[in-house]
């Protein structure tokens, strides 16, 4: 089995492997000039071909304005309700506890980015569950394979 096949491929990822231009190695250095027409080769992949497709973008950016927009949202109104208790109701807050809500809040938006982004299906015709766990744990395993295989290959 090839390596590609035991990774479990992206369902938007080109069946092709990218091999890099080899050079002779009694070429002299390459200095700059005018590059020729003639010489540029075609880029191995088209930008259709490396490109998220729509119908996963779009489901990837609903699940990031979810899974951080609600955070954000509540991050903020936790200043505007501190506010109205203090001026309206004379309830005094700690500081240190509307800060530790404000930055716990605004914290899980942040992490909220990364978890819209993974737990999106990223298979085209698979719409995926609600909260998205199972396809998280795919996507994360996914991209770990992939960073174990790009540092066996740099070292």
């Amino acid at each position: 089995m090839s390596s590609e096949s035991e990774r479990n491929r992206l369902p938007f990822e080109p069946n092709k492997k990218r091999q890099k231009p080899r050079q002779a190695k009694n070429q002299p250095p390459v200095t700059k000039s005018e590059p020729k027409v003639k010489d540029q080769k075609k880029p191995p992949f088209t930008k259709e071909e490396m490109a998220i497709p729509k119908v996963v973008s779009q489901r990837m950016v609903r699940r990031v304005a979810a899974f951080c927009g609600i955070p954000t949202a509540l991050g903020i109104s936790t200043l505007i309700i501190s506010y109205v208790l203090l001026v309206y109701a004379k309830i005094k807050l700690p500081h240190v506890a509307v800060l530790l809500v404000n930055m716990g809040l605004f914290g899980l938006g942040v992490v909220g980015i990364t978890y819209g982004v993974l737990s999106a299906s990223w298979d085209e015709k698979s719409v995926g569950s609600l909260l998205g766990w199972s396809e998280f744990t795919t996507n994360l395993g996914r991209m770990v394979a992939v960073w174990r295989e790009t540092r066996q290959k740099n070292v």
